[in-house]
């Protein structure tokens, strides 16, 4: 029987989630307004391109929350920003030499649902008049149960929207006031339903483990609801404690979080009954029913990592807009100013409100690549990946040798280039990505715990 506990203590310190390589805390200024437009009139006619949209306002501050937002319970500060993002919208476009085809458009928060269901009917017509939608473009949109009406979920339908995910978290009214987010399971079911019905094909949760005051049995229970549900999709994230981030995180008493162990059990038991309610696990954090294109793509090794965590979206450029969005390109990160105040003045006056970001060097590309398949596949073939870069296998030398003491407690198996990850360890994937991680040795960022 594995001794978790052991393990843990050895391999459960902190990392990142990998959700970029390199990671945002090594974003710096060097990447400038000049450099972005310069990326942008580099996106192809025609070319797959993906947009996301910040929404960093909340009617109420949820405890546990690690996302650029701020509460308001005035609408006038929404409607200001979104006047903004929209004029962004053309800033961009004006720096594009040539008009790719948007696929997919996520709006993230914050609680994007904020915006009245006709603003933002308006906002997605505005949008499709400045970009090149696909027909079959993917909308997914982040919805607080709390606020949803049945005019808001079928303005929402109208506005193209094809996938709502929204936020649970845990069930249990004890947790739900240790955090700040009092919601009860009819009203999802009750947004679940208005979805639905209003024509919304793909429901995702996100649900939570670690969080304070949370037991075993209560992640047992939530989990079980939600496979009642029958969302397509639901992520299963490890609560990230970093109060030295999110000042308000300091809010909950770090005496009542449970300890490395409870938050390894509480992992296998949502994983343990989600899959017993039929879904396919994917990766690290996520679940989805078998049709669910994240499982096809799961099974035939199409999966993709980026900052909104597992996905189907094959698209190589990303487009983020808003505060503190981050956008990818084929030569690199960028990101836009976080202080909404800054971002509205830049906006103000005509500038694309670029912050930071990180030109990758082809070794950035290449350990992407390894550090993506083994968070998508939990193996990757460091000689084929090698090859597809004009690089040699050679230059992972060290990084061999530090997995052998993971090969002696089982962690993973390697045979020739191929390194593989076996099942019962995979809680442990952030740990072996960050072997081949070179940035963590410069020490400039602190991260939440593996496990």
């Amino acid at each position: 029987m594995i001794d978790h506990s052991k393990l843990s203590q050895k391999y459960g310190g902190n990392a990142p989630r990998y959700t970029s390589f390199p990671t945002a805390p090594h974003f710096n200024a060097s990447v400038t307004e000049d450099v972005y437009r310069t990326w942008l009139s580099g996106v192809g006619a025609g070319e797959p391109t993906s947009l996301y949209l910040h929404v960093p306002f909340c009617h109420q501050l949820c405890w546990y929350c690690g996302c650029n937002t701020r509460a308001t319970q005035s609408y006038r500060p929404v409607a200001q920003y979104l006047e903004a993002l929209i004029k962004e919208f053309t800033s961009v476009k004006d720096a594009m030499t040539e008009r790719p085809v948007i696929k997919a458009v996520h709006w993230g928060g914050g609680t994007p649902t904020i915006v009245t269901g006709g603003d933002f009917l308006d906002a997605m017509n505005k949008l499709r008049g400045v970009f090149d939608l696909a027909p079959d473009a993917q909308i997914a949109v982040e919805i607080d149960p709390r606020s949803m009406t049945e005019s808001k979920a079928e303005l929402l339908a109208c506005a193209g929207v094809t996938r709502a995910s929204l936020g649970v978290q845990e069930f249990a009214e004890h947790v739900q006031s240790a955090i700040n987010r009092r919601q009860s399971h009819q009203q999802v079911a009750r947004t679940v339903a208005m979805l639905r019905a209003a024509g919304v094909k793909s429901i995702s949760f996100d649900l939570m483990y670690g969080l304070p005051k949370q037991t075993v049995a209560d992640v047992e229970k939530t989990a079980a609801l939600t496979a009642e549900l029958r969302p397509e999709r639901v992520s299963v994230f490890g609560y990230a404690h970093v109060p030295w981030m999110k000042s308000h995180q300091r809010l909950i008493d770090e005496a009542t979080l449970p300890g490395e162990r409870e938050r390894l059990q509480q992992s296998i038991a949502a994983a343990r009954v989600l899959k017993q309610a039929g879904y396919d696990a994917i990766g690290l954090d996520h679940f989805a029913l078998p049709n669910d294109s994240l499982s096809v793509l799961a099974k035939s090794g199409g999966l993709r990592r980026n900052f909104q965590g597992y996905s189907d979206d094959p698209a190589n450029t990303l487009i983020g807009f808003g505060a503190s969005a981050i956008g990818s390109f084929p030569q690199g990160y960028v990101q836009n100013i976080t202080d909404t105040r800054d971002y509205l003045a830049a906006i103000k006056d005509g500038r694309l409100p670029i912050a930071r970001g990180i030109a990758t060097s082809d070794e950035d590309r290449l350990r992407r690549d390894i550090i993506e398949r083994l968070m998508c596949d939990y193996s990757t073939d460091l000689g084929a990946v090698c090859r597809k870069h004009g690089a040699s296998p050679g230059l992972f030398t060290d990084e061999r040798n530090r997995l052998e003491e993971f090969a002696k407690d089982g962690l993973v198996a390697v045979e020739g280039d191929v390194i593989k990850i076996p099942g019962e360890f995979r809680p442990y994937v952030r740990s072996i990505c960050a072997v081949f991680d070179n940035y963590l040795k410069t020490g400039k960022a602190r991260h939440s715990r593996v496990i």
